[in-house]
Protein backbone atom coordinates (compact mmCIF):
# COMPACT_ATOMS: atom_id res chain seq x y z
CA UNK A 1 0.00 0.00 0.00
CA UNK A 2 1.76 3.44 -1.07
CA UNK A 3 1.98 6.28 1.54
CA UNK A 4 0.98 9.38 0.31
CA UNK A 5 3.53 12.00 0.01
CA UNK A 6 2.34 15.73 1.95
CA UNK A 7 3.75 19.04 -0.58
CA UNK A 8 4.03 22.26 0.23
CA UNK A 9 0.50 24.32 0.25
CA UNK A 10 0.20 26.57 -2.43
CA UNK A 11 1.18 30.36 -1.49
CA UNK A 12 -2.25 31.58 -2.32
CA UNK A 13 -5.21 29.22 -2.29
CA UNK A 14 -7.60 29.33 -5.44
CA UNK A 15 -11.14 30.94 -3.95
CA UNK A 16 -12.79 27.44 -4.22
CA UNK A 17 -10.25 25.62 -2.19
CA UNK A 18 -10.26 28.55 0.40
CA UNK A 19 -13.84 28.26 0.64
CA UNK A 20 -13.95 24.16 1.04
CA UNK A 21 -10.66 25.13 4.15
CA UNK A 22 -13.49 27.61 5.39
CA UNK A 23 -15.89 24.73 5.90
CA UNK A 24 -13.84 22.52 7.68
CA UNK A 25 -12.68 25.03 10.02
CA UNK A 26 -15.86 26.28 10.73
CA UNK A 27 -17.16 22.80 11.52
CA UNK A 28 -14.45 21.74 13.72
CA UNK A 29 -14.94 25.06 15.78
CA UNK A 30 -18.47 24.45 16.44
CA UNK A 31 -18.23 20.93 17.06
CA UNK A 32 -15.23 21.15 18.97
CA UNK A 33 -13.56 18.26 17.32
CA UNK A 34 -10.08 16.82 16.70
CA UNK A 35 -10.41 17.48 12.79
CA UNK A 36 -12.89 19.25 10.21
CA UNK A 37 -12.94 18.26 6.61
CA UNK A 38 -14.76 19.63 3.50
CA UNK A 39 -14.88 18.05 0.33
CA UNK A 40 -16.41 19.83 -3.06
CA UNK A 41 -17.63 16.84 -6.10
CA UNK A 42 -17.10 17.02 -9.36
CA UNK A 43 -20.69 18.97 -9.80
CA UNK A 44 -19.47 21.47 -7.09
CA UNK A 45 -21.40 20.78 -3.96
CA UNK A 46 -19.77 20.58 -1.15
CA UNK A 47 -19.68 18.55 2.34
CA UNK A 48 -18.32 19.09 5.42
CA UNK A 49 -17.94 16.46 8.38
CA UNK A 50 -15.80 16.29 11.57
CA UNK A 51 -14.47 13.87 13.53
CA UNK A 52 -16.94 11.00 14.65
CA UNK A 53 -16.01 9.37 17.50
CA UNK A 54 -18.67 6.95 19.21
CA UNK A 55 -18.41 3.78 20.80
CA UNK A 56 -19.92 1.76 18.35
CA UNK A 57 -18.91 4.09 15.12
CA UNK A 58 -14.92 5.86 14.43
CA UNK A 59 -14.57 8.00 11.45
CA UNK A 60 -11.63 10.68 10.90
CA UNK A 61 -13.25 14.24 9.78
CA UNK A 62 -12.33 13.37 5.98
CA UNK A 63 -14.08 9.57 6.22
CA UNK A 64 -17.14 11.09 7.46
CA UNK A 65 -17.31 14.36 4.60
CA UNK A 66 -16.83 11.39 2.12
CA UNK A 67 -19.38 9.53 3.20
CA UNK A 68 -21.92 12.39 2.90
CA UNK A 69 -21.09 13.02 -0.23
CA UNK A 70 -21.29 9.45 -1.38
CA UNK A 71 -24.52 8.65 0.55
CA UNK A 72 -25.38 12.52 -1.78
CA UNK A 73 -24.72 10.60 -4.77
CA UNK A 74 -21.52 12.38 -5.41
CA UNK A 75 -19.58 10.26 -7.81
CA UNK A 76 -16.42 11.74 -7.49
CA UNK A 77 -14.42 14.95 -5.97
CA UNK A 78 -12.43 17.71 -7.19
CA UNK A 79 -10.88 18.72 -3.82
CA UNK A 80 -10.80 18.02 0.15
CA UNK A 81 -9.61 19.75 3.04
CA UNK A 82 -8.49 18.76 6.66
CA UNK A 83 -8.21 20.73 9.49
CA UNK A 84 -6.04 19.55 12.24
CA UNK A 85 -3.46 20.47 14.69
CA UNK A 86 -1.81 16.82 13.11
CA UNK A 87 1.53 17.23 11.83
CA UNK A 88 0.20 15.08 8.64
CA UNK A 89 -2.94 13.27 7.60
CA UNK A 90 -3.55 9.88 8.47
CA UNK A 91 -3.38 7.21 5.47
CA UNK A 92 -7.32 6.46 6.29
CA UNK A 93 -8.48 9.41 5.61
CA UNK A 94 -6.57 10.13 2.34
CA UNK A 95 -7.32 6.50 1.38
CA UNK A 96 -11.15 7.76 1.56
CA UNK A 97 -11.08 10.46 -1.31
CA UNK A 98 -8.45 8.14 -2.78
CA UNK A 99 -11.70 5.73 -2.85
CA UNK A 100 -13.65 8.01 -4.37
CA UNK A 101 -11.20 10.13 -6.65
CA UNK A 102 -7.79 8.64 -7.18
CA UNK A 103 -5.56 11.89 -7.06
CA UNK A 104 -7.49 13.56 -5.13
CA UNK A 105 -5.89 16.97 -4.03
CA UNK A 106 -6.61 17.36 -0.50
CA UNK A 107 -5.09 20.46 1.61
CA UNK A 108 -3.86 19.76 5.38
CA UNK A 109 -4.85 23.31 7.21
CA UNK A 110 -3.89 24.67 11.18
CA UNK A 111 -6.39 26.01 13.20
CA UNK A 112 -6.11 28.97 11.64
CA UNK A 113 -6.68 27.87 8.21
CA UNK A 114 -3.65 28.66 7.24
CA UNK A 115 -2.31 26.25 4.27
CA UNK A 116 0.15 23.66 5.47
CA UNK A 117 0.66 21.02 3.05
CA UNK A 118 -1.20 19.45 -0.29
CA UNK A 119 -1.47 15.50 -0.99
CA UNK A 120 -1.58 15.63 -4.60
CA UNK A 121 -0.12 12.02 -5.53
Amino acid sequence: MAEHVEKAAPQELDPEDAKIVTLARSSRARNGAAEGAAVRDTDGRTYAATTVDLSSLKLTALQAAVAAAVSSGAEGLEAAAVVTDADALDHASVAAAHDLTKNTPILRANAKGEAQALIAD
